[in-house]
């Protein structure tokens, strides 16, 4: 089979789609056949090779985790799953033993692995995953929008959090793919305004498509001063911030109201400096949001999906063969893709 491999400890590059060997499922796991996988900002990470990635993984790795495909290799002891289904992987492979899994917080779980970093990913035709961590799927979903379906439960998760959103201005810092995705959950689940924010202008004509009521472009424009135009001066309720950066962060917090819920999706590469007496002073609830709450998101985001309340195809501006793999991940560094997807070839 054919497979996109990190083959190289190397910053922007030292990807190369390889022959690889699918391996056969064992006990307790299950061997997909590949119909669509997504990059994503954790792949461009490996891609770049940011250090947290070059402490754990070992090369070559078989790259990817956004993925769905059809069940051919069922293990010893798997049940909940079987020959022919259709699924979509939950990317925290979590132990279910540890004090967060038996809290109910799997998606916080202290041993957490991943496909495309601790095991072998989906950019590839095969990918041979522990069946704990399938979600099946209708039949007649696209490949495309089920490989979608991992990230859109982290907005799904960021929308639900705290106060939740409906009847609030919801402000969106960062129009990636997963930002994107929050902006179609915010309208969905009833926010009165959805300003979104971003460098981008694909991304942020993106925005508009998922149901923006206004797309900020933050170099251009003071986020703060529009979110405040836009409420009468009082601010948004919520601010969900996706872009990890300083300037981000900074501008979701000015543009809080006081009281209001600051979610943080996006992971600073760095330290960032706060000025906590501004913090007590607006006093906004500070919520964390890391992936998806295992099932429970996965069921409220695969009802918006399935029932068509959010349709993720304008998210998907690329897709592209295995072979020419390595091209999605110059197309999100060049700002000309949302979310490329690859998709195994015959």
């Amino acid at each position: 089979m054919l497979a996109l491999c990190k083959t190289e400890p190397v910053e922007g590059g030292g990807v190369a789609v390889r022959d690889w060997e699918p391996r056969d499922a064992g006990p307790g796991e299950i061997r997909l056949k590949v119909g669509a996988a997504g990059i994503c900002g954790t792949d461009m990470q490996i891609f770049n090779w940011a250090p947290r990635m070059a402490r754990r993984m070992k090369l070559p790795r078989v790259l990817g985790h956004e993925v769905s495909g059809i069940v051919d290799q069922v293990g010893e002891g798997v049940t909940n799953v079987a020959l022919g289904d259709h699924v979509s992987l939950e990317s925290h492979i979590f132990c279910g033993t540890c004090r967060p899994c038996r809290l109910g917080n799997a998606h916080l779980c202290n041993n957490t692995t991943y496909p495309g970093i601790d095991i072998d990913g989906a950019f590839a035709d095969y990918i041979t995953v522990p069946a704990l961590i399938a979600w099946k799927n209708p039949k007649d979903l696209p490949h495309e929008t089920g490989a979608m379906l991992e990230p859109f439960g982290i907005g799904v998760h960021a929308c639900l959090e705290g106060s939740g959103v409906s009847g609030q201005t919801v402000l969106i810092n960062g129009c990636g793919p997963i930002g994107l995705m929050a902006v179609a959950v915010a309208r969905a689940l009833g926010a009165s305004r959805v300003i979104a924010a971003d460098l981008n202008p694909l991304r942020l004509k993106t925005a508009e498509i998922m149901g923006a009521d206004r797309a900020i472009k933050a170099d251009d424009e003071n986020v703060a001063d529009v979110v405040r135009d836009m409420t009468g001066g009082e601010g948004a309720d919520v601010g969900i911030e996706f872009s990890g950066s300083e300037p981000g962060f900074q501008a979701v917090f000015d543009s809080l109201c006081k009281g209001g819920d600051f979610r943080l999706v996006g992971a600073p590469p760095k330290a960032i400096p706060v000025d906590f007496t501004w913090w007590l002073l607006k006093c906004p609830r500070m919520v964390n949001i890391h992936g998806r709450r295992i099932w429970d998101t996965w069921q409220r985001s695969t009802e918006l999906v399935y029932s068509g309340a959010v349709d993720l195809k304008p998210i998907q501006s690329h897709i592209l063969p295995l072979s020419e793999a390595a091209e999605g991940f110059e197309l999100i560094r060049r700002g000309e893709a949302v979310k490329p997807l690859i998709v195994p070839e015959g």
